[in-house]
């Protein structure tokens, strides 16, 4: 299993229209072969704050996704929307797998 933690910070002038951009990515990417799990949450602190949990399961499944074509729309327009690089963080994990 490949998981990852990524963050995206998107101008206040921006918030609105990138958190509908990330909401068009969950089903689609849910639907992806190799997708485990696909979570979007905004920071309770932050709301220009999202953050995807992600599980997949292998390496080569997350990159499959980061070049799918339902990903374009937003991809393309990150420079605009963003006030930080998009923050993708690999984690392995300890525990045995919750359900």
């Amino acid at each position: 299993m490949y998981t990852i933690i990524g963050t995206v910070t998107a101008h206040p002038e921006t918030r609105e229209e990138l958190a509908a951009l990330l909401q068009a990515q969950v089903a689609p990417t849910r639907a992806e072969a190799g997708c485990i799990n696909y979570d979007l949450h905004v920071d309770a602190a932050d709301p220009c704050v999202f953050v995807f949990y992600e599980n997949w399961t292998d390496r080569a499944a997350l990159d499959r996704h980061l070049a799918a074509p339902h990903l374009q729309p937003l991809f393309s327009q990150l420079d605009r929307l963003l006030a930080h690089p998009v923050d993708i963080r690999p984690l392995t994990m300890l525990s045995e797998w919750g359900v």
